[in-house]
């Protein structure tokens, strides 16, 4: 019998169609679940479609100029930009002889592009993540966002009689919509839930608490060895905290926890299933963790983690290859779902949450679209969507991007949880991409909350508030999904 919020397997598949297999220790089966779409209208423009004349070549699609120049910018976070640099712009300008093009990687995308875009004068294809990305919703009812239906639709880059939209997983596709178009191209596979050193519980002799009496328990014992149970970053990285809650109240109330949210329907911030996670977790970080973390950035707090001054820490399956440098060969990333609440949680301990993430668009106004959507074909290519894998330790929504390719131990469990989890899929939080200002204030008042100046009664009537204040704007285009 399945619970509500749940999804049969049968459904799943029908809806993700990604199948990537992973080799290395634990491979498993990877599929990944996301939904969405809207219905609102909003200003959008639209990319140049593929060629149609007797001219049409299938390899040059959309009739790239060599001549133009092409401006890319990359958030250098956990991925760096060395797979941009290294692997698709040298593809790009081997396909198109002659190209030129101008790179920009940067960790502050919004500092560094909002006065562009006010200027009218942006890039062509923007990396658009991090702490400081852009409200691209906001960016593309201004019309500064191009349509990639043309994209879906042109030839694939590696087989002219298959369209791009045949090789990679649907879910991806609709994860990239803005009001039912096709807006942006999320690339990368990730699972978020609770990262771990699996060599230190084997050495311990800990197993993985699967309730929340078992968490505060196993925080009860490292305390004892100075260890705090658990932390997330109070500075850059802060929204781990804001998907960490979110996810804990889609296992409590099933996805409709936070289908409600996204949708903005009346008080479903205030829903039960959303108290007792903020509840349960703002205990957990009172009890079990320290304030001190609140003023550190994610890479601090990353490295406090591999130095095991703590033992969970939340955020999506890129933090393997993000501190891959820093890492000892004492620590070893393995992945854990979020601990069951109660016990009529409509969601199994081991549901976890996936999705497609690492947003890329092509810009309306820039000076190269038909090489923005270039760049973008040859980024979902089969040589492009493999060597990001190799690059970074982290899937793509290209199918078998991950072929032959062994991956590291937390990827590799990531995998095995998310076979294990089965229909058990926590949907994303959509509403971060729609409402990006509710979004960032959801955050901000999360840290005030955590750093006791707040009860979570008032956190959860603060965040309310501001849905309503968006709900009643009529400035912004409103958007719905239905699963």
């Amino acid at each position: 019998m399945s619970h509500p919020g749940e999804i049969t397997r049968r459904d799943l598949l029908r809806r993700i169609g990604l199948t990537a297999v992973v080799v290395g220790p634990g491979a498993g089966l990877l599929s990944a679940c996301a939904t969405g779409g809207g219905t609102a209208a909003s200003p959008s423009a639209s990319a140049p479609a593929p060629a149609t004349s007797a001219a049409f070549d299938p390899k040059n699609p959309f009739a790239v100029d060599a001549k133009k120049g092409l401006e890319v910018v990359i958030f250098t976070g956990g991925f760096k930009d060395d797979y941009a640099t290294g692997l698709h712009q040298p593809m790009y300008t081997k396909a198109h002889a002659g190209a030129t093009i101008k790179h920009t990687g940067t960790q502050n995308v919004g500092t560094m592009l909002r006065p562009r875009f006010l200027s009218g004068e942006v890039p062509d294809v923007v990396n658009n993540s991090g702490p400081e990305a852009m409200d691209v919703a906001a960016l593309a009812a201004e019309g500064h966002v191009a349509e990639l239906t043309a994209l879906w639709d042109a030839p694939s880059f590696d087989d002219p009689s298959k369209k791009v939209r045949d090789m990679v997983t649907p879910a991806a596709l609709e994860e990239g919509k803005l009001n039912g178009k096709d807006m942006t191209l999320n690339y990368v596979v990730s699972q978020r839930a609770l990262w771990y050193n699996a060599k230190l519980f084997e050495e311990k002799g800990w197993t993985l608490p699967q309730t929340m009496e078992e968490f505060k328990a196993l925080g009860d014992k490292a305390k004892a060895e100075g260890i705090h149970l658990f932390a997330y970053p109070g500075q850059k990285g802060p929204y781990y905290m804001l998907w960490n809650m979110l996810y804990t109240a889609a296992k409590i109330g099933g996805n409709k926890a936070i289908i409600d949210i996204d949708n903005l329907v009346d008080n479903a911030w205030k829903s039960d299933a959303m108290k007792a996670s903020v509840t349960a977790w703002h205990e957990i970080f009172t009890k079990y963790s320290d304030k001190s973390y609140l003023g550190l950035d994610h890479t601090q707090t990353q490295v406090k983690h591999l130095q095991n001054k703590f033992l969970f820490y939340p955020t999506g399956s890129w933090l393997e290859g993000e501190m891959a440098k820093d890492k000892p060969e004492t620590f070893e990333y393995a992945i854990a779902p979020f601990p069951s609440v109660t016990a009529s949680d409509a969601m199994p301990y081991g549901a976890i949450q996936v999705g497609s993430g690492e947003v890329f668009f092509a810009t309306a106004k820039g000076q190269n679209p038909q090489g923005a959507l270039e760049y973008l074909r040859i980024m979902l290519s089969k040589e492009g969507a493999k060597g990001f894998v190799e690059k970074t330790g982290s899937l793509t929504i290209v199918n078998g991007s991950a072929d032959g390719v062994e991956l590291p131990p937390g990827l590799a469990s990531a995998a095995k949880a998310t076979d294990t989890a089965g229909p058990n899929v926590i949907t994303s939080a959509r509403f971060e991409g729609w409402y990006k200002e509710l979004f960032d204030y959801a955050w901000a008042q999360q840290n005030i909350l955590m750093g006791g100046r707040m009860t979570v009664e008032e956190y959860l009537d603060k965040v309310q508030k501001k849905a309503d204040d968006v709900k009643a704007d009529s400035s912004i285009a409103k958007q719905t999904r239905d699963a």
